[in-house]
């Protein structure tokens, strides 16, 4: 087994753990009302973050299609911390907010929920995706990181798009 092999097999164990805890938290976390009130309305600024990570990630693959690996390194960094942020925000703001229902009728109704369906379960799948991916980056596994970045770039640009589109078609119908 080579140094790279055993590199990323110790990190397979955590990816897993992540991978499982990561959405049971958040949808447990759903669970909890806390009766406090935040100083700023969350949802404008953790699409924002959305709409920031996408950019970051057309920037990280520009990047290491022109050899600037340690700035797609960096980029690929900054995007994760962003992720993060999101969603640590995203659950602060259902723990202490009532959701919010989509106000639209007819065809646009359908496309939202298709969206915000897909953007769900997308955002759901694509944990490991990251975390594999990042793992097989920082350890110089660069064949298979490669290999599987080609899946999870898209998979993370749609996510980070559709919570852009979903607060954008949801917004007029928050009441603040």
């Amino acid at each position: 087994m080579t140094t790279k092999a055993i590199d990323s097999k110790k990190y397979n164990k955590l990816i897993t753990v992540l991978s499982i805890v990561i959405p049971i938290a958040v949808a447990g976390l759903f669970g909890v009302k806390l009766d406090i009130e935040l100083p700023v309305f969350l949802p404008p600024i953790y699409a924002s973050i959305n709409a920031l990570t996408a950019v970051i990630l057309v920037l990280a693959v520009g990047a290491v299609s022109t050899k600037k690996v340690k700035l797609h390194e960096y980029l690929i960094k900054v995007a994760m911390l962003l992720s993060a942020c999101f969603l640590v925000l995203y659950i602060a703001y259902h723990m202490t907010s009532n959701s919010t229902t989509f106000g639209g009728e007819g065809m646009v109704k359908y496309v939202y929920y298709f969206i915000l369906i897909s953007h769900i379960l997308l955002s759901i799948i694509v944990i490991p995706f990251v975390l594999v991916t990042f793992v097989r980056g920082i350890t110089g596994d660069i064949e298979k990181h490669k290999k599987i970045a080609k899946y999870t770039f898209p998979l993370w640009l749609y996510v980070a798009v559709t919570g852009v589109v979903v607060y954008l078609m949801i917004a007029p119908y928050y009441s603040i």
